[in-house]
């Protein structure tokens, strides 16, 4: 069973007290560990076990569940595993992900992101990649898991003002009841991470956001401490827009000198949120909070009268919820179709195998 001093070692990599029950639960062997998933590469993973690092892959049993699911493993999940004789481990239950971030892909299936997040640093810079209706996507996205945000504007070294940028974002996101904290900060001075210390505290995990060249992987290498043979590729701020040169491909988990991790995260190259029209109005608590006072029950907030959004509201935000919620309709749309297209084939495919069966007498 469990060696206990396993627990006190994964403990560092944010292991709660709930979560061991639950792998005790689980297991069924006696050389089964739990580890954490710290990086995913296709039909590959690397765990961590409190220690040391291992190389796994997943059991036949738990890959074709998983994939009856519509579900895999992501950075961030708790796994149990046991060796595979050769030197590596299988992966042999996924313990269930809590606070995980999910999006949809092109096609509109489920994909998981990271799972047993606590905070989320929103990243975009002070200059070029400033964009608040981009960042109404990403505070969504959190949102929707309950993961408390945090937005960092990096390069604040390199605008002429960066307190008008916290400015802006206070002024777009209103004052709502779960209104962020909002830092500019140097991504790769030391005060970055002092700036960042009531959220990098022992056992917490902490994912990076933001779009590429950010300046996630630069604040990443601040709050890990990482030397030079250790970090992160980053590039330089290019001069003509100043975005860096964005080098991450993978979402990886890391430690941190304070025994919080974080997890750093390509640029998203497209972002659809997993969302109906009721998880959107969790998601923008503002809007759902002034719509009780508009006069109209079903207000769109666009040009009925007595409208209580309209004029409390940042104009922009507005338009990003009602992008959100065309796009969230469009998605429920799109699954009742698929279901009756199903519908369809299956009935086909039937009369097919009655013909086929009348013709072989």
């Amino acid at each position: 069973m469990f060696d206990p001093n396993d627990f006190d070692a994964l403990r560092h990599l944010g292991l709660h007290t709930s979560l061991i029950s639950q792998a005790l639960g689980l297991s069924t062997q006696d050389d089964e560990r739990l580890m954490r998933v710290v990086e995913v590469q296709r039909d590959r993973c690397t765990l961590h076990d409190g220690h040391q690092l291992h190389e796994a892959r997943l059991w036949p049993a738990l890959q074709a569940r998983l994939q009856v699911q519509g579900e895999g493993l992501t950075v961030g999940d708790w796994v149990l595993a046991r060796p595979d004789g050769a030197g590596g481990h299988w992966i042999s239950a996924q313990l269930p992900p809590d606070h995980r971030l999910v999006r949809r892909d092109a096609s509109g299936h489920r994909q998981g992101l990271v799972s047993h997040v606590d905070h989320a640093l929103l990243v975009m810079t002070c200059g070029h990649d400033f964009n608040l209706r981009r960042l109404d996507r990403y505070l969504a996205l959190v949102r929707l898991a309950e993961v408390d945000p945090v937005v960092v504007l990096t390069q604040a070294d390199t605008h002429l003002d960066p307190d008008a940028r916290v400015q802006a974002v206070h002024q777009h996101l209103g004052a709502g009841p779960l209104l962020p904290p909002v830092l500019a900060v140097d991504g790769r001075q030391a005060q970055a991470a002092q700036a960042l210390s009531p959220w990098l505290q022992p056992g917490r995990t902490l994912v990076l956001l933001g779009s590429s060249g950010a300046g996630k992987s630069t604040l990443l290498n601040t709050l890990a401490g990482h030397g030079v043979d250790d970090a992160q590729r980053t590039g330089a701020a290019r001069e003509h827009d100043g975005r860096g040169r964005h080098t991450t491909t993978v979402r990886s988990l890391h430690l941190c000198p304070s025994g919080a991790c974080v997890i750093d995260t390509p640029g998203l190259r497209g972002l659809q949120l997993d969302a109906d029209e009721a998880d959107l109005a969790r998601a923008f608590d503002d809007i759902a909070a002034l719509s009780h006072r508009c006069r109209f029950r079903d207000c769109q907030h666009e040009e009925e009268p007595g409208c209580a959004v309209r004029g409390q509201v940042s104009p922009d935000r507005l338009l990003s919820w009602h992008k959100l919620q065309r796009e969230a309709r469009r998605h429920e749309q799109d699954a009742l179709q698929r279901r009756e297209q199903l519908s369809v084939w299956k009935a086909r495919s039937k009369a097919t195998r009655e013909v086929m069966r009348l013709k072989r007498g």
